[in-house]
């Protein structure tokens, strides 16, 4: 596949819609689903305490206490939020962007878009994020931004829990709390993003736009399925697919699909180096 080909459908682009899944944090080091050295180096207590597998499977345990839950999640934010600053691929993204007008869907909830300097106004989170809270029960629909809140647990942790003074509640019931992540009994989805992102297609309907599709695999519902549905009412749109070792484009977009499979920091590198 011919980078020249995507830089010239990039250089006529008015807009650029960006999905993103897993295959992004795994690029970036974020591995939700591995048992790897990360893991244990971060969470190796756990995984012998609590029997922890992975990453995602602390994010929807059942925590003997708020101390252990928040005690997790505390320690995550701070390992991958609080000490994070852009990755080259994600430096890479910026550059292949420029100062066309974009968005990004993504199932990332680790805000990593926003710290590296992405308008977080341009952002959907379809699965919520880390560094925001909710009532557990639901009681209202507001959501709280937490990341300082969680780095001062993540520092005031001890053994695997946090101080129980540091617990937080939910103001209106009393209640506990949860982060704002799809699967939470109070989860509801952000409703201004939605609305923001429909404004956006709204405004490019009919125009020259690029999809530029990071590390999503081919049952991808949740996105990618959206994202290709879109190509194929959208004739002057682009589709760019970027994932190692699966991809997939349906017939009825294959003229205006371009895909590489490969590792994404080297080919987003490649196609920033063709620009």
């Amino acid at each position: 596949m011919s980078y020249k080909e995507v830089v010239k459908k990039l250089n006529q682009a008015d807009a650029v819609l960006v999905g993103a899944s897993n295959g992004l944090s795994i690029t970036e080091g974020l591995h939700l689903f591995a048992d790897n050295k990360a893991f244990e180096d971060v969470f190796g207590d756990f995984k012998r305490r609590y029997g922890l597998r992975c990453i995602l499977h602390g994010m929807g345990a059942a925590w003997p206490s708020e101390e252990e839950k928040w005690a997790f999640w505390s320690r995550l934010v701070h390992h991958y939020c609080g000490n994070y600053a852009a990755t080259p691929v994600m430096q890479d993204l910026r550059e292949i962007i420029g100062d066309r007008d974009y968005f990004v869907v993504t199932s990332n909830g680790e805000c990593h878009f926003e710290q590296s300097g992405f308008n977080p106004e341009k952002i959907y989170e379809v699965e919520g994020n880390w560094l925001s809270m909710q009532c557990a029960r639901g009681c209202h629909d507001r959501v709280y931004s937490s990341f300082e809140q969680l780095e001062k647990m993540a520092l005031a942790e001890i053994n695997g829990r946090v101080p129980s003074e540091m617990i937080p509640h939910c103001t209106e019931c009393g209640g506990p709390m949860d982060v704002h992540m799809i699967g939470a009994a109070g989860y509801h989805a952000d409703a201004a993003a939605q609305q923001r992102y429909r404004d956006f297609l709204q405004l490019h309907h009919g125009r020259n736009m690029v999809v530029l599709e990071l590390g999503i695999g081919p049952r991808n519902q949740l996105i990618k399925a959206p994202l290709m549905r879109l190509v194929a009412q959208e004739p002057n749109a682009s589709y760019v697919t970027i994932n190692l070792g699966e991809l997939y484009i349906p017939q009825e977009i294959q003229n205006q699909s371009f895909g590489f499979d490969g590792y994404l920091d080297e080919i987003l590198a490649q196609l920033r180096k063709s620009l």
